[in-house]
């Protein structure tokens, strides 16, 4: 192996031996562009401070995050599933309920006990929160239809401010809700992304944006914690573009809550 040796220069020469040491390799690092911790020049400024990292662009779901207002979580007082009106509402007015629309957008092989309308039978081909198969069959299903931002949550961040019919959108909106494992779902319960994620860990990013989004359409707010939990896995999908769509955020006329 070629060794190339570099003659000390006279200052370095001149120097006790500890000093000429350390001035050998300050010398030797210039030459090569390193930094004596081993990495490559350039990742600092000229003030030697980390450069900040790269905002979240525009129209994504990290950068949507950081516009939810953030507030403390308000008491549950007063919160009952029928303050978001009659449970499956048919909001779009197709005469289905929203449960058995949901099913007939998520699950496969889909069978009717009228036709068109009653999910009898199908497949969830791949549940979102386990990455599993599951089948539902009515009236002894394995299958729940999951509020992403859960009902109550959305009661202790602002919904219990709003009138009826926008409590009655919410519920039946197609944007917030999803076909998953029953079991995974009974577990989250009305927890929020600082207190369940997927264990699916393929889907985190998906159910992160989609309860941003919601959040964002409704004017909910997050609490600190819950910012911070959903930044953190949104830094790891930084361009997932938000969510959208879904049903207009209040209910019509005929429908009411309490």
């Amino acid at each position: 192996m070629l060794r190339i040796r570099t003659a000390p220069s006279p200052r370095v020469r001149n120097l006790p031996g500890g000093a000429a040491a350390a001035a050998g390799l300050a010398a030797l690092l210039a030459l090569t562009g390193c930094t004596p911790d081993g990495g490559k020049g350039g990742g600092t400024g000229g003030d030697g401070r980390t450069a900040p990292p790269v905002p979240a662009a525009g129209g994504t779901a990290l950068h949507a995050v950081g516009t939810l207002a953030v507030k403390g979580r308000a008491p549950k007082t007063g919160y009952a599933r029928d303050r978001f009106g009659t449970a499956w509402a048919d909001t779009d007015g197709n005469h289905c309920g929203t449960r058995d629309d949901i099913l007939k957008r998520d699950l496969t092989g889909v069978r009717f006990t009228d036709g068109h309308c009653k999910v009898a039978s199908g497949t969830l081909a791949k549940d979102p929160y386990t990455g599993q198969a599951v089948q539902y069959e009515r009236g002894r299903s394995k299958v729940d239809i999951d509020h992403l931002v859960a009902l109550s949550d959305a009661w202790q961040k602002g919904a219990q401010q709003w009138p009826g019919r926008k409590r009655v959108a919410l519920a039946n909106d197609p944007l917030n809700l999803v076909a998953a494992d029953a079991s995974a779902n009974r577990q989250k319960g009305d927890g929020d992304a600082a207190t369940w994620l997927p264990p699916n860990k393929a889907y985190r990013c998906d159910y992160v944006a989609h309860q941003v989004a919601v959040k964002k359409k409704y004017g909910l707010w997050v609490t600190q914690a819950e910012k911070d939990a959903m930044t953190e896995v949104l830094n790891g999908c930084p361009t997932l573009k938000l969510p959208a769509g879904g049903g207009p955020t209040e209910a019509p006329e005929r429908f009411a809550a309490k």
